[in-house]
């Protein structure tokens, strides 16, 4: 009997910028990702519904130290908004619990409707989301049917722009905080409409700073994969790229050198707790932050595998 041999892994470095596709959960388009680079240690930088596609920060390796960053980061979305319909998963995949008449619309009643949900606002999370209650998964209680109280968080709406619309759909571009859900916006709207709304379509379009991306799918990288080692390793950029809105600091030998061993360097300039550290050959070595004029190590980077 013909056995498959087991997938040997192996040390990689880098981040990808995966465009997920719609049908997979973040973590089942990590793990296919993972295999074809047959990388020991992977991790995603925030879920993506199952519905949704788009840019998925795929962190290996060390770059895995940054991903609880990219986690914080605003995410830009594209999303067509199904009007006069609302589903218990706020999405096309849940059941229709309720439906309206969308009343006649035009730019100016949108638009007004819209404003309201610019800037810092108050968003109840949906029960179809892995936030917890007591314990356990708010998704599998809403599997269950069960419902539970949810408290308001707040949230920043930073841009909110109507695309285009029909008599039943809206096409909306957000940008927004971490921890909103575009579920909720769009039932909120679909509410202050007087008619209900849920997705119908979600795209992730960008994670700041990594603006108008350019990401693979997954068929691309499984091509590139059969091309070689050499050419798949190619789509990773480097984890810097990846926070490149931060501020840096440049190190001499000596500061290099005492900052690998995690001793603290005078340092003029404003406290910060997120500064890129560069060695005195220009490579990145790891995060920092300056406190009191010292500029302290947060996370160094292991330079041996790079």
């Amino acid at each position: 009997m013909n056995r498959s041999k087991p997938i040997q892994y192996r040390s990689v470095d880098g981040v990808l910028l995966l465009d997920k596709p719609t049908g997979l959960t973040s973590n089942q388009a990590l793990q296919k990702v993972r295999r074809l680079f047959r990388a020991k240690k992977a991790g995603h930088t925030g879920s993506l519904d199952p519905l949704a596609t788009g840019l998925l920060p795929l962190c290996f390796g060390e770059a895995t130290k940054i991903s609880s960053y990219l986690l914080e980061a605003d995410k830009h979305y594209l999303t067509t908004c199904k009007l006069g319909e609302v589903t218990d998963s706020g999405d096309q995949t849940g059941l229709v619990v309720e439906t309206h008449t969308v009343p006649v619309l035009d730019e100016h009643k949108i638009e007004a409707v819209l404003t309201r949900f610019r800037g810092d606002i108050q968003q109840i999370p949906p029960m179809y989301s892995a936030l917890h209650h007591q314990g356990e998964r708010l998704y599998k209680l809403a599997r269950r049917g069960e419902q539970v109280e949810r408290k308001p968080r707040p949230v920043r709406i930073s841009s909110l722009q109507l695309v285009e619309f029909t008599a039943d759909s809206l096409i909306l571009k957000v940008a927004c905080s971490k921890g909103t859900y575009i579920r909720s916006l769009v039932e909120d709207i679909g509410k202050a409409l007087d008619c209900g709304a849920h997705v119908s379509s979600l795209r992730r379009m960008a994670v700041e700073p990594l603006i108008e991306p350019e990401m693979q799918t997954l068929e691309q990288l499984e091509l590139l994969a059969e091309e070689g080692d050499k050419t798949l390793f190619s789509c990773l950029i480097p984890m810097d790229q990846a926070i490149a809105h931060w501020p840096e600091a440049r190190l001499n030998a000596n500061q290099t050198q005492a900052m690998m061993h995690g001793q603290a360097q005078a340092w003029q300039g404003k406290d910060t707790e997120k500064l890129r550290l560069y060695g005195d050959t220009g490579q990145f070595i790891g995060l920092g932050r300056i406190e009191s004029g010292r500029l302290l190590a947060k996370r160094l980077i292991n330079t041996e595998s790079h």
